[in-house]
């Protein structure tokens, strides 16, 4: 018996709907060679009357990526590029489950009321999309199903029954076969269809052909997208055909089985979402060959050509290891090549001798070599999981023991663990983990076939035996044809354009008022004052002072109207939408179509008034998203006309008028304006400041309070809009400075304007405007070995640096001191020039650099035979090395490779004969510095290594996320002591070899030991997050933080002397200048600070 649940869940149209806007967001039509955005035109079920949650609302940009364009001509049979264009797509919910759907995309006529509303040219054609949707993964019979009607529709003999009737009975009647029980046959007029799914058995179900797939990409690039797929790299697939980026993002998915990705999802992202490249966390998209990409940072992005077999990236993707590699190579080309690999077998069946692979080879591409082929992948990961079910352990907070997995590993294979990096990456990320999760789950991963196979394979049978061996013939289920009351035999149904379905009253008042207000805007073009006073023989008989007259009744008339629909906006009941009513539709028609402005302005006093009267301004979810709209359109067509006053006056009137969320928190409007680039303008602040010290009520107080002032209520604006902190507070600034604020006012300027940037970004987020990727405001914190909070994972350096690093080049950010004893002009460009003049790329790490050490001459002063090294410098990577540089050496700088770590490097430090360096694999390494050889490996800490430091007599001082310092004896390879110990991971260590002092910080805290008196000094409280960065000089600790300040501190009273704030995000490091006695930050807002002592 079928289930309830049915296959087609809504047949969905897409096009161009009544309220045509470009791609841009500019309403209206404006010529055939802009795109246009598509729009829902038809459905079925309607949504209210549907057993199934709405189509989700980005379904109609999804379905036509492009855009919508309008030709002068439809069909021609000699021109390909205007048949009809069939594609499956796939859409991701919040909840990651997915919907399926099947689109026909073609060219259709343009109604004629749009065309007459629009003034669009006669015979005109668009874009149109029809499209089935559904939750069931069945894209063949989608595709059968909606190629039937498509062809029933354009027929020249038609169909037997009106389109609309077969739609409906198919999406009403066709249920869901149960897997493996059912056949459902089902009649598209007179075309008969089945649909059926396998048992739960068997594979998850993929009704998709593989072939595309190895087709596109030879085995080896097939097996290198595999490896960075199930890495979770940020994965972009480019093809000219849609049908491409959906069937091979598809089975890449299935080829990834039992492991299911975790992440952004998009098989066909929109043109206009390209943006979205840019993105620092994993995601698989598919983007159309001809979207341009030449603006996005691609740097670690697996771009995957689908037409030319080609795979390029700028990070190296790690090898799967040699044993599985080479049995998934070979089982692969088996299938795919049967005549080659089996050249040397004998044409004859010995019973055992028979591979089924070959035999299915053999055929042309079928069902069973899809199958096949799901099942080479599968064996791929029975070998390289092997015994992974005895490493769990729920006690760990992976629930895997990942070191003793790798042991057993490296013992069973002979190979060291170093050597297993690829597998190290894939036991880490959020697949696997999501794959032990669902291990614990018995009752959701009862089937489990990994475990079957491996099962299976230990016990010597064929991989085959982990499915069903018999499966029972499918019951068939016939759904019986619709009658239509009414319908004769003999009549045919033709259509010359897709048909409309029959609306209901209220839908087809909303498209009538829609049209009539564009059609109406010409024609209510007299409420206009242009063309009232300019216009006709009466107006050109009257008088200057008439006209005036005339102009201010007229004036005073639109406002009064604007106030009777003001009100009665806001009296609607709570069944009536705002955006459809006759009050919305009539208000911003008198704003679009007044070209002075009176509309927009008047409707804005309005506003004001009402809020003057005492209005609350609180508005209801549908009110506020019509408010905000009307806001956007005045502001928008104010700034076209520059009419400073109405932009200033909306301004504020937004900072009024709110909604509450379902926190109870307040949501302005004018955080929903940050799109509009009025506010990027320094002009309209200028002159927002004049008029704020204009109309001040309070002249005569002191002249910097009264700046000082205004220039708040300017920052709280553009907080309140969301503005890039960055964006704001050098506008801020240059006002400030035309105005001689001094710089304590400044300092308190720039921590308020940060103070309201942490309120808004820590609840509301970051915004993202204008296409630019939001900055980094937060960095990923480590775990700490005996915090429980599950929200602050680690995580790889390289990943935020080079997210953070791309947000700074995408947003044009230059190095600027921020100090308020600023270098004269001259001065910077020539440092500018001379930094440029002597730069160089020196090129050696594959990968992203995490560490770097300089050797001063401070380090070999009193070693004559060393002081040819000052000026070296040694780095780490995330690719594993350690590499030492001679800068002096131009054209070949790199002097030596050392090798030994097996994860990211992530300090490093040196003495006259010895390199010491720590990294993510817990272990620290001395190297010969004259050799270039390994010495010794400490072993000690629990968890990453996070400083090392080289002391005097053959001492090396580390820190890890485990907590401890340690001090090692080099010459005996052994740990001395434990000489601090925090209760969190420690980000950074200093130490003053002269004193005994140490200093270690990671969470909210810095702790400082006297390690020669084995005792603690201080406790130094007073950030809110963890500390990232420290610097001792003297009797002086400077501390710097993810609560976006630096502390300096006190060594001799363990207080905090002073609390520098004005960075607008983490900051990073910190340093002290000796020559100049300041101190310097910075942050990842992109800026580095430079603070003066004003003693000094």
């Amino acid at each position: 018996m079928a289930s309830t649940s049915r296959i087609f869940e809504y047949f969905v149209v897409c096009g161009l709907g009544p309220e045509i806007r470009a791609l841009d967001g500019l309403k209206g039509f404006h010529g055939a060679e802009e795109m246009y955005m598509p729009a829902f035109i038809d459905q079925f079920p309607h949504s209210g009357h549907a057993l199934y949650p709405p189509p989700p609302p980005q379904l109609p940009t999804c379905v036509l990526p492009a855009g919508v364009r309008i030709y002068s001509s439809g069909l021609d049979a000699n021109d390909v590029s205007t048949y009809p264009r069939s594609y499956p797509i796939v859409l991701t919910e919040g909840d990651g489950s997915k919907i399926y759907v099947s689109c026909i995309a073609f060219r259709d006529p343009i109604c004629e009321d749009i065309i007459e509303a629009y003034q669009i040219p006669v015979n005109s054609f668009a874009d149109k999309c029809i499209c089935f949707v559904s939750h069931s993964p069945c894209f063949q019979v989608l595709r059968d199903a909606l190629e039937e009607i498509f062809v029933l529709c354009f027929s020249p003999a038609g169909c037997s029954k009106p389109l609309w009737d077969i739609i409906s009975h198919v999406v009403s009647n066709v249920p869901l076969p149960t897997p493996g029980k059912d056949r459902v046959l089902f009649a598209i007029d007179n075309c008969l269809l089945s649909a059926e799914t396998p048992p739960k058995e068997w594979l998850p179900h993929a009704d998709i052909s593989f072939q595309p797939l190895v087709q596109c990409l030879d085995v080896d690039k097939l097996i290198q997208l595999f490896t960075a797929v199930l890495l979770e790299r940020r994965i972009l697939l480019r093809s000219n055909k849609y049908t491409l980026l959906t069937l091979v993002s598809e089975a890449i998915c299935h080829l990834i089985y039992p492991i299911r990705w975790q992440h952004v999802y998009i098989p066909i992202i929109f043109s206009s979402g390209v943006d979205y490249i840019d993105a620092p966390t994993p995601y698989m998209m598919g983007l159309h060959s001809g979207v341009d990409t030449s603006t996005v940072t691609m740097d670690g992005v697996v771009v995957v050509d689908l037409e030319y077999n080609r795979i390029t990236t700028t990070e190296d993707i790690p090898p799967i290891p040699e044993s599985e590699h080479s049995f998934l190579r070979g089982e692969i080309l088996k299938l795919l090549q049967p005549n080659v690999v089996a050249i040397d077998y004998m044409k004859i069946n010995l019973g055992s001798m028979g591979d089924y692979s070959l035999r299915t080879a053999a055929k042309s591409w079928g069902q069973d070599h899809d199958f096949q082929l799901r099942l080479i992948f599968l064996r791929f990961f029975a070998q390289i999981m092997s015994g992974y079910r005895n490493f769990i352990d729920n006690a760990l907070p992976t629930g895997f023991n990942a070191q003793a997995f790798l042991k057993k590993r490296s013992r069973a294979t002979n190979q060291p663990v170093e050597s297993m990096s690829m597998i190290m990456q894939f036991i880490e990320t959020q697949g696997f983990l999501d794959y032990l999760e669902r291990c614990n789950n018995a009752e959701e991963f009862s089937n489990n076939l990994l475990d079957k196979l491996q099962d299976a394979t230990g016990r010597g049978q064929s991989p085959l035996a982990i499915f069903p061996s018999h499966v029972a013939d499918p019951e068939i289920i016939t759904i019986a044809d619709s009658e239509i009351e009414g319908s004769e035999p003999g009549n045919r149904h033709c259509y010359k354009s897709f048909p409309a379905n029959a609306r209901t009253e209220e839908q087809e008042e909303k498209r009538k008022s829609i049209l009539a207000l564009v059609g109406g805007a010409s024609k209510q073009v007299p409420s206009s004052p242009a063309v009232r006073i300019s216009g006709g023989p009466k107006a050109e008989s009257l008088s200057p002072r008439e006209r005036a007259a005339e102009r201010e009744r007229m004036v005073l008339d639109i406002k009064v109207k604007l106030q009777g629909l003001w009100l009665r906006l806001l009296r609607l009941g709570a069944t009536e939408d705002p955006l459809s009513s006759f009050e919305y539709g009539t208000i911003l028609a008198l704003i679009e179509s007044d070209a002075e402005g009176i509309g927009g302005s008047g409707f804005v006093e309005c506003i004001r008034e009402h809020i003057h009267s005492g209005w609350q301004c609180r508005l209801t979810d549908e009110q506020f998203i019509a408010v905000k709209e009307l806001l956007k359109t005045a502001i928008t067509l104010a700034s076209s006309r520059d009419d400073v006053s109405t932009i200033r006056d909306a301004l504020e009137v937004s900072a009024e008028m709110y909604r509450k969320d379902p926190n109870n928190v307040q949501d302005y409007v004018q955080r929903h304006l940050l799109s509009l680039s009025v506010w990027e303008e320094l002009h309209f602040w200028d002159g927002y400041f004049e008029y704020l010290m204009e109309n001040c009520s309070n002249k005569s107080t002191n002249y910097v309070t009264l700046v000082t002032a205004q220039l708040i209520v300017m920052a709280t604006h553009m907080a309140g809009l969301g503005l890039p902190d960055i964006d704001s507070w050098n506008m801020i600034e240059k006002i400030a400075e035309r105005n001689n604020l001094g710089y304590k006012q400044l300092i308190k300027l720039r921590a308020l304007l940060t103070h309201l940037q942490q309120l808004r970004v820590g609840y509301w987020g970051v915004p993202i405007g204008k296409g630019q990727p939001p900055p980094s405001y937060s960095m990923a914190s480590p775990r700490a070995l005996d915090i429980s909070d599950e929200s602050e994972q680690p995580a790889e350096a390289s990943v935020l640096g080079r997210s953070w690093v791309h947000s700074m080049f995408s947003r044009d950010r230059s190095l600027r001191a921020s100090s308020f004893n600023r270098a004269s002009k001259t001065d910077l460009a020539a440092a500018q020039k001379k930094t440029q003049t002597n730069m160089r790329i020196l090129r050696g790490h594959t990968a992203a650099i995490t560490a770097l050490h300089c050797v001063t001459r401070k380090e070999v002063w009193d070693l004559v035979g060393d002081r040819e090294d000052a000026g070296f410098f040694i780095s780490g990577s995330t690719d594993c090395t350690v590499k030492v540089w001679d800068p002096s050496l131009r054209g070949s700088e790199l002097r030596a490779t050392l090798r030994g770590h097996t994860r990211t490097v992530r300090a490093i430090s040196s003495d006259r004969g010895k390199i010491v360096s720590g990294g993510d694999d817990q272990s620290v390494i001395v190297w010969d510095k004259q050799a270039f050889k390994l010495l010794e490996e400490l072993k000690g800490h629990d968890a990453p290594v996070t400083s090392v430091r080289m002391l005097s007599g053959e001492r090396v001082l580390t820190a890890s996320h485990d907590g401890t310092v340690k001090m090692w004896d080099v010459r005996t390879d052994t740990c001395v002591a434990t000489v601090g110990r925090c209760q969190s991971a420690v980000l950074c260590m200093e130490y003053d070899d002269s004193t005994g002092i140490l200093a270690a910080a990671g969470r909210d805290v810095a702790h400082v030991w006297d390690i020669r008196s084995s005792k603690q000094m201080f406790k130094l409280q007073g950030h809110t997050k963890w500390v990232r960065s420290m610097r001792m000089t003297g009797e002086t600790i400077i501390t710097g933080s993810d609560d976006w300040t630096a502390r300096v501190w006190s060594l001799t009273r363990g207080t905090c002397d002073a609390v520098l704030a004005c960075h607008a995000g983490p900051i990073l490091c910190v340093e002290y200048s000796p020559s100049d006695k300041g101190i310097i930050t910075g942050s990842s807002d992109g800026l580095i600070r430079f603070w003066e002592n004003e003693e000094a």
